[in-house]
């Protein structure tokens, strides 16, 4: 089973460039959790992953100004595994909607697949 977040928008300083960490930018974060319920049928929230839960989570991690999306990406994989024992592995991209690079036209991401071990 896999629950996804799509499409989240956050306003945000992440970029090692003076000008990302002074305008800021949209990024936009995609999430894919992979699990296996306990049970075939879920019934109950605490049988499966809160989603509610989750993006609080990459809430908290994307408020916090990082030079590069691929830590930010490993932080929200791994803080994910370690909030959620029945996640099986976990898919994070990340999209910088927009770029500070002259006559650079298009978009730009970090993906991540991280698997419990």
């Amino acid at each position: 089973m896999h629950i996804y977040l799509n499409d989240l928008l956050f306003n945000g300083f992440h970029g090692v460039y003076p000008a990302e960490k002074k305008i800021g930018n949209t990024f936009k974060v995609d999430v894919r959790i992979q699990m296996t319920p306990a049970t075939k049928t879920i019934h109950k929230l605490e049988d499966t992953i809160d989603y509610v839960k989750v993006y609080a989570l990459i809430q908290k991690i994307m408020a916090v100004p990082t030079p590069l999306l691929e830590t930010i990406v490993a932080n929200i994989a791994d803080q994910i595994l370690a909030a959620h024992p029945i996640a099986e592995l976990v898919y994070v991209k990340i999209t910088k909607q927009q770029l500070s690079v002259p006559y650079f036209e298009g978009t730009t991401s970090v993906d991540l697949e991280r698997i419990r071990n």
